[in-house]
């Protein structure tokens, strides 16, 4: 499912930056697609954190397997013996605990985030243990689909920035104006620089 506003992002960025547009010719049939329920995508998140991705494959399937439905409440009835049998280290089973009293005591307002600013809402995620700034900005992209985001503190942003405008390493602060110039769309302008590289980085 393409975001509703993706072709007339596309359209935007390429009037007004030929790299850019460059790029979007290379990927013509591809876009970023939505991932799915909150809590769900958020717990994976914090599974896959400094591990590789096969081996979050693997933990994921065994954490799935003991919760079965991975909603707050099934997480919270596990002992955590039981979890870190999964695979999961001490810390990310306190990690995801915490994700869960979250929902479950209602401090995440899913119903309230179409209302709320970008910001808002990682203020919100960020309070949440082993939730960073990295992780909610993923979050707002893939899940909450959010046209203008811009993870500057994304390695492979960097990456693809320098290696198809500067060939050279340049400041955050000139990798931020430049970004600038591609509101309101800065997620889409991402999405294509990770695009950009190989091999692909790892988005969420």
């Amino acid at each position: 499912m393409k975001p509703d506003y993706w072709d007339k992002a596309k359209r935007s960025l390429a009037r007004r930056d030929p790299v850019l547009a460059a790029v979007m010719r290379r990927h013509p049939k591809v876009h970023m697609t939505p991932r799915g329920d909150p809590f769900h995508t958020l717990a994976r998140a914090i599974v896959g954190q400094q591990i590789s991705v096969k081996a979050a494959q693997s933990v994921w399937n065994k954490f799935a397997l003991l919760v079965g439905e991975v909603q707050p409440q099934s997480v919270l009835e596990k002992k955590r013996p039981q979890l870190r049998a999964c695979g999961l280290s001490e810390r990310k089973v306190e990690y995801i605990a915490d994700l869960a009293q979250h929902f479950a005591d209602g401090r995440i307002h899913v119903h309230r985030w179409h209302a709320m600013e970008d910001e808002a809402i990682i203020e919100e995620l960020t309070e949440v243990r082993g939730i960073g700034r990295w992780t909610a900005e993923m979050f707002l992209m893939f899940n909450l689909l959010r046209p203008d985001v811009f993870p500057l503190g994304d390695l492979g942003l960097q990456k693809g920035i320098r290696l198809s405008y500067f060939k050279r390493t340049v400041s955050l602060n000139r990798m931020r104006k430049l970004g600038e110039s591609w509101r309101p769309w800065r997620s889409v302008a991402t999405w294509y620089l990770w695009r950009s590289l190989d091999p692909l980085p790892v988005e969420y």
